[in-house]
C-alpha cells in the first residue's frame, strides 16, 4: 500500500473520529471501514489481526453501549463547542498519557467547555455531571474505541 493510500486511510479514520461526536454519522463505522479498506489492500498477517480485533472491540462496545442509558445530550444542553472540546481533550489525552488519558481528557474537555461558558467551576462541575448522565458515556465508550482501533492501525502501520 502507497503512502498516498495510507494518508486516505488515516484521513477516514480521522473523519470517523468526528463522526462519533455529530449525531447520526456513523463514526465508528467508518472507522472499520477504513481499517478493513487498509487490511484488504494491504493482506498482511498484521493487519488481518488488526481488522479482527477492530470488528471484535466495535462488537464489544456496540454490547456496552446498549447497557448505557440512551443519549439525550441534546436536552441536558450540550452543545456542539462542547463536542468539539471533548474530542479534542479525548484525543489529545489518548497520546500524552497512553490510550488511559482519553477518558480524562473527555471529561476535561467537556468541564472546560462549561466553565468557559458558565463561569463557575461548581456550575460546570454540574454541567459535566449531567452531561455523562445524559449520554456523555456512551459518547465516550465508542470514542475511545475508535480511539483504540485508530492506536492499533498507528502503530501497525509505524512499526509494522
Amino acid at each position: 500500500m502507497g503512502v498516498a493510500q495510507l494518508l486516505l486511510v488515516g484521513l477516514v479514520i480521522l473523519l470517523g473520529l468526528c463522526g462519533v461526536l455529530v449525531p447520526g454519522v456513523p463514526g465508528s463505522w467508518l472507522v472499520w471501514a477504513a481499517v478493513s479498506w487498509w487490511a484488504l489492500e494491504d493482506p498482511q498477517p498484521v493487519a488481518w489481526f488488526v481488522l479482527v480485533a477492530a470488528t471484535v472491540t466495535l462488537f464489544l462496545s456496540q454490547v456496552v453501549r446498549w447497557t448505557l442509558p440512551p443519549r439525550r445530550l441534546r436536552e441536558s444542553g450540550a452543545t456542539p463547542r462542547m463536542a468539539v472540546y471533548a474530542g479534542l481533550g479525548a484525543f489529545l489525552g489518548f497520546f500524552l498519557l497512553p490510550v488511559i488519558g482519553a477518558i480524562p481528557g473527555f471529561m476535561g474537555g467537556i468541564y472546560l467547555s462549561e466553565r468557559l461558558r458558565l463561569g463557575r467551576h461548581g456550575e460546570a462541575r454540574a454541567a459535566l455531571r449531567t452531561a455523562m448522565r445524559s449520554g456523555g458515556s456512551s459518547v465516550l465508550t465508542e470514542l475511545f474505541t475508535c480511539l483504540l482501533i485508530m492506536g492499533a492501525w498507528l502503530g501497525t502501520v509505524l512499526w509494522g
